[in-house]
């Protein structure tokens, strides 16, 4: 599986797009915080000839979601997501300007998915893993194939996300991290939602917060 890493928006947001020699593809964290952004994804995935299958978030924070709409319009396509996490989109515009977003829709067609699902394009996976403690709602994607996992915000290098937030929980969080992320291979490369790659195994032995 190759993936392609897309800094949206001024809170840079990684926005992943992962695709395999079929040309099937999924989109995860559409942060496009803008038209210009969009045009960038979009060109993207034409250049590639890919085929786009699922238009995932792995957490419905406002610089994950802002180009959601946009995103689901131009591939018609539901948003796949965790349903924990629909209560907080009622509060994304307001976030949106707080933060100099600009947000004036969501999608209103869902794709749920629970802890343990498997997400299949091409000819490849990503496994659902449910990890709450940043967000409720909050998933990581797991490639088993690839030895890569995709944590959003959940797990970054050196660090882990914020739970003072709403419905953040630092005990959640470390839970969540112990028993979803550390049960995997030390090798296991670390794709976060903001900032470069890790591993499973630096994590394990240096982030000072676990």
């Amino acid at each position: 599986m190759i993936t392609k890493i897309l800094p949206f928006n001024p809170l840079e947001v990684n926005c992943f797009v992962c695709y395999d020699e079929t040309n099937e593809s999924v989109i995860i964290d559409p942060s496009c915080g803008d038209e210009n952004d969009c045009l960038q994804l979009f060109d993207f995935i034409k250049k590639h000839n890919l085929v786009v299958k699922h238009v995932i978030i792995t957490h419905p924070h406002v610089d994950h979601i802002v180009g959601t709409a946009r995103v689901c319009e131009e591939y018609n396509l539901p948003l796949t997501m965790h349903k924990a996490g629909l209560s907080q989109f009622g509060m994304a515009i307001q976030h949106a300007e707080y933060l100099g977003l600009k947000l004036d829709r969501l999608p209103d067609k869902h794709r749920y998915v629970e802890d343990g699902d498997v997400i299949k394009f091409g000819d490849s996976e990503l496994k659902v893993l449910y990890t709450p403690g940043h967000s409720d709602g909050s998933i990581c994607l797991v490639d088993f194939a690839g030895k890569t996992v995709f944590t959003g915000d959940v797990l970054f290098h050196s660090s882990i996300g914020r739970t003072d937030l709403m419905t953040g929980n630092f005990d959640v969080l470390k839970k969540s991290i112990y028993e979803k992320l550390f049960v995997l291979g030390d090798d296991f490369t670390v794709r976060p939602g903001h900032g470069g790659r890790t591993e499973i195994g630096f994590e394990r032995y240096n982030n000072p917060f676990l």
